[in-house]
């Protein structure tokens, strides 16, 4: 079966349920989390927590990778999918308790980014089960586009919401969509035997991740998905100081042009030019911020970070070398490193332009110049890079003796 059009991608009965949890997750991941940073602003009147509340979580993924990352692997995918919605819902559940402690809430808080770093790449590692080689990157595309689509209308009902409702009832709504979600795998989703079978969990996440980060194949591709990235989400931190009431347009267009970078590159470009634009889209994504040392007027800076989140797409090729490169025994662990390090990456990234950001001064010339900062450096790390990832070029002879060493340790 031949997987090139969303068509045919849609007909594909397994990926369509993943497709609605994934919107159904990030959506009610959204309202809650808005739901959060509003009662910890209320109860503590800090700016810093309530950020750390509403952004803050996937810093705890690094304690779950360390410790549980390969758990995708030796767990059934529709069991690991199905605990990382339950333990949401209840989560969300406990957070609805009018009156509970701030301080409990960032408990639970913890809760659900330790299991999704040890199940959580189930996901992607089955979309690579089910969808054939030619297939992935499409698949891969169209569940970035949930994802981006479900956080702008997540944020945008949660703040409707907020309006009319309380914070209690937006969690036990986050919480409906959940159990929505976990019907859904349950029921829609085969029983995919686990990828690997007779292994601590530990012993092999510590050896997974010491082999994936040790290679010189594997190591640049894991470096370039979550640094340059990182450091433009850096970038993006900023538009409240720099634009204000304006910065609404500012992230609404970086949606888009996330849109459209991965429509194109996912669905109409062929794999030799997917592979071949990596280096120029790494670099589209942070080149135009450049310009924001000029501290540009707001049309213009619309325009140049609609241009500039379109070089996000350079993930897709990008993941498309992880899948070449590890095998299918290990797709799990492989794919739950590269969201933990994405997820924490862009964290650091916020909280590194802010830093930036203060130490120039206040105002939205400050904000403009960190930005043109951040860009430089994601420009010299995208640079640096730019000779390892030559290791990983599907037609670089010496890949298969220099992978061979993480296919070794999936066995």
């Amino acid at each position: 079966m031949r997987v090139q059009t969303y068509r045919q991608l849609f007909s594909v009965p397994e990926f369509r349920v993943l497709f609605l949890v994934t919107c159904l997750n990030v959506g009610s991941y959204a309202v809650a989390s808005l739901a959060l940073g509003t009662i910890t602003f209320a109860a503590t009147g800090s700016p810093v927590l309530t950020a750390l509340a509403m952004f803050g979580a996937p810093l705890m993924r690094i304690v779950g990778q360390a410790l549980f990352g390969s758990g995708s692997d030796l767990v059934r995918p529709r069991t690991a999918l199905v605990l990382v919605a339950t333990t949401t819902l209840v989560t969300d559940l406990l957070q609805a308790i009018p009156g509970l402690p701030w301080g409990w809430r960032f408990v639970l808080l913890a809760v659900g980014p330790l299991i999704t770093s040890a199940l959580g790449g189930s996901m992607m590692a089955l979309v690579s089960d089910i969808l054939p080689p030619d297939g992935f990157i499409l698949g891969r595309a169209t569940l970035n586009i949930a994802v981006g689509g479900m956080q702008f209308v997540g944020y945008g009902i949660g703040g409707l919401l907020l309006i009319r409702f309380t914070t209690t009832q937006l969690f036990l709504g986050s919480a409906a969509a959940l159990l929505v979600a976990v019907v859904l795998l349950r029921l829609g989703l085969s029983d995919h035997p686990p990828r690997h079978t007779g292994s601590s969990v530990v012993r092999r996440t510590r050896e997974m991740n010491r082999r994936l980060l040790g290679s010189p194949v594997t190591r640049p591709i894991y470096l370039a998905l979550w640094v340059p990235n990182g450091l433009i989400v850096g970038c993006e931190a900023l538009f409240v100081p720099f634009a204000g009431q304006g910065a609404g347009y500012l992230f609404a267009v970086t949606a888009a042009g996330m849109l459209v970078g991965d429509v194109v590159v996912g669905r109409f470009l062929s794999v030799p030019w997917r592979d071949r634009l990596i280096g120029p889209l790494r670099l589209l994504l942070a080149v135009p911020y450049l310009a924001f040392f000029l501290v540009p007027s707001l049309p213009y800076a619309a325009a140049l970070a609609f241009v500039a989140s379109a070089g996000y797409a350079a993930s897709l090729p990008l993941q498309e070398r992880l899948v070449t490169h590890t095998e299918s025994g290990a797709r799990g662990h492989v794919f739950g490193l590269q969201g933990t390090g994405l997820m924490v990456g862009q964290a650091l990234g916020a909280l590194l332009g802010g830093a930036v950001a203060s130490a120039l001064g206040v105002g939205p010339e400050a904000a403009a110049e960190a930005m043109g900062v951040m860009a430089v450096a994601s420009v010299l790390v995208s640079v640096a890079l730019t000779p390892g990832l030559r290791r990983s070029r599907p037609v670089a002879p010496a890949v298969a003796t220099a992978v061979a060493p993480v296919e070794a340790a999936s066995r």
